[in-house]
C-alpha cells in the first residue's frame, strides 16, 4: 500500500512573500480579489482563497517578538471527516494522500463544511449554481510524481514534499536537536494526523492553530453513526442526489429555453 504524501512545513523560514498564494491561483484558475486579499493580518481561507499566509505579531519560545507569517490551506487529513460525512462521495482520499473535491457528485449538502474540524471548505455563495471549494494538494502534479505549486515556488524553503513518514521523521528530529523549536508537531495526531505538518518556535496557539483537537479521527464517530442507521444516511444521500439532478435539469432547460427566445 501506498504511503500518504505530505507537506513539512518550517514557520521560522517563511518571510511572507506570497509566492505560494500566487501559485496556487495561478495552478488552480483562481481570480484574484482585491477585497479578499490572500496575504496580510487577518486573511481568511474563501472560494477565491485556497491558500493564505497570514502575518501575526507573536513572541518566541526564547521571548523575542518578531513577525511570523502562517501558510494555511487544507490539512488534508489521514483520516478526512469532510469525506466521511459526504454521502455522494464528491470529497475522496486519493492513493496519494490528497483530499480531492469531484464537482460533479457533488448535491450541495454542505456537510462537509460542518464535518471539517479546521473549517476549510467554502461554498460559492454568490454564484448562481455554487460549489464547494477547497485546496485538492495539487492532486493531478502529485499523480504525474510533481510537488504541489505553493511548494514548488518557494523561495526560501519552508515547504519539504514527500512521504508523509519520512517528513514527520524529520520533524521529530528537528525539533529534538534544535532548541529554538517548540516541541509539538502540529498535525501529526490532530484528528488522527493529517498530512500537512508544521514546525514552529512560537506556540501554535499564539499563531491561531486549532489547539486541544482529538486524536481520534472525526470520521470513527461519523462511521459508528452510520452503521446504525444505514437507511436514513442512504435514504438521506438519495433525496440530496434527486434533488441536485432535478436543479441541474432545471437550469439546463431554462438556458435552452433562453437559448430559443433570442433566435
Amino acid at each position: 500500500m501506498a504511503q500518504d504524501k505530505g507537506v513539512l512545513v518550517d514557520l521560522t523560514k517563511c518571510i511572507g512573500c506570497g509566492s505560494c498564494t500566487v501559485a496556487c491561483k495561478l495552478w488552480n484558475k483562481l481570480d484574484f480579489n482585491e477585497e479578499k486579499p490572500a496575504l496580510g493580518h487577518q486573511v481568511k481561507l474563501n472560494d477565491k482563497n485556497w491558500t493564505i499566509v497570514n502575518k501575526k505579531d507573536v513572541v518566541t519560545k526564547n521571548g523575542e517578538p518578531v513577525w511570523r507569517f502562517i501558510k494555511q490551506q487544507c490539512m488534508h487529513c489521514s483520516e478526512p471527516a469532510c469525506a466521511s460525512a459526504c454521502f455522494s462521495k464528491a470529497l475522496q482520499k486519493d492513493e496519494n494522500g490528497a483530499v480531492v473535491y469531484y464537482p460533479d457528485l457533488c448535491v450541495g449538502c454542505r456537510y462537509c463544511m460542518i464535518a471539517c474540524p479546521f473549517d476549510v471548505p467554502k461554498y460559492e455563495w454568490e454564484k448562481p449554481m455554487p460549489l464547494v471549494t477547497k485546496c485538492q494538494m495539487c492532486s493531478t502534479r502529485i499523480a504525474k510524481g510533481e510537488s504541489p505549486a505553493c511548494v514548488d515556488v518557494c523561495p526560501t524553503s519552508v515547504m519539504k514534499f514527500g512521504n508523509r513518514n519520512d517528513l514527520l521523521a524529520e520533524a521529530e528530529r528537528i525539533v529534538r536537536s534544535d532548541n529554538k523549536y517548540v516541541r509539538k508537531i502540529y498535525g501529526a495526531t490532530e484528528v488522527g494526523g493529517t498530512n500537512w505538518l508544521y514546525i514552529s518556535d512560537v506556540d501554535f496557539a499564539q499563531l491561531g492553530f486549532k489547539m486541544n483537537l482529538e486524536t481520534t479521527p472525526p470520521s470513527d464517530y461519523t462511521k459508528g453513526y452510520l452503521s446504525k442507521v444505514p437507511f436514513l444516511a442512504v435514504g438521506w444521500g438519495m433525496l440530496l442526489t434527486a434533488m441536485a439532478v432535478y436543479t441541474k435539469r432545471r437550469n439546463k432547460l431554462e438556458k435552452e429555453r433562453d437559448a430559443n427566445d433570442h433566435e
